[in-house]
């Protein structure tokens, strides 16, 4: 058994919980999964079990526990990757932590307008809140891709899981996107480990109704 524990929600839904979750497999990091539905009256204590915040994810190593997702990663960058988890070359590092800290605070009309939701293709009505946060979104990406790509840094970063569960929403709501956004979305839907997230996020049985487009768009069948 693995002396990492991760424990996360929903994957058809949880932003937050796909990010540590795709860096732990990207670099081929052995953890435990303790998944733990959201939403639910049980939930909120079950989580304390493991962190004092009620919310996911959460990891536990070595009677070590961290909390919120951007912590996660950057412990597991310092201490199981030796800082591989950012790009060694220092411009591009604290580019990569920007643009990471960025997502992390950031972009709230495309959080609430268009919740993850993996198992979900379906174009939405959007609002200029909404287009600009896109359009924020293609110019980090298009600039950090002038690099070469394939990923935003070149290789695989931390930076690539903060923005891995944009290219799902945009999988998911299907905007128009410039050729480079385009590209970097469907060199994610290409990860092995999303697709692996996907599957077993389209297969859960809970429905967190605030983030299905039909509760959203207030259509019937909703209590």
């Amino acid at each position: 058994m693995a002396d990492i524990k991760l424990v996360f929600g929903n994957k058809k839904y949880s932003s937050w919980s796909l990010r540590p979750w795709l860096l732990l497999r990207h670099f081929g990091i052995e953890f435990e999964e303790i998944r733990i539905a959201l939403n639910m009256q049980q939930t909120p204590q079950r989580v304390r079990e493991f962190s004092p915040t009620g919310k996911v994810p959460v990891l536990v190593h070595q009677g070590i526990t961290v909390w919120d997702s951007l912590a996660i990663c950057e412990y597991v960058s310092e201490e199981l990757l030796g800082g591989r988890g950012w790009p060694r070359e220092l411009k591009a590092k604290y580019r990569a932590r920007s643009i990471s800290c960025e997502m992390h605070s950031g972009f709230g009309a495309l959080r609430s307008q268009w919740p993850m939701n993996v198992a979900l293709q379906r174009k939405m009505p959007r609002n200029a809140e909404l287009d600009k946060d896109i359009a924020r979104v293609e110019g980090i990406w298009n600039e950090c891709l002038q690099s070469g790509g394939p990923w935003l840094f070149g290789e695989f970063s931390i930076a690539d899981a903060m923005f891995a569960p944009v290219a799902l929403r945009f999988y998911s709501y299907q905007p128009e996107l410039s050729e480079g956004a385009s590209m970097y979305v469907k060199t994610m839907l290409a990860h092995p480990a999303i697709k692996e997230w996907m599957a077993a996020g389209a297969a859960e049985q809970e429905v967190i109704k605030e983030d299905e487009v039909s509760f959203l768009l207030g259509e019937p069948g909703w209590v």
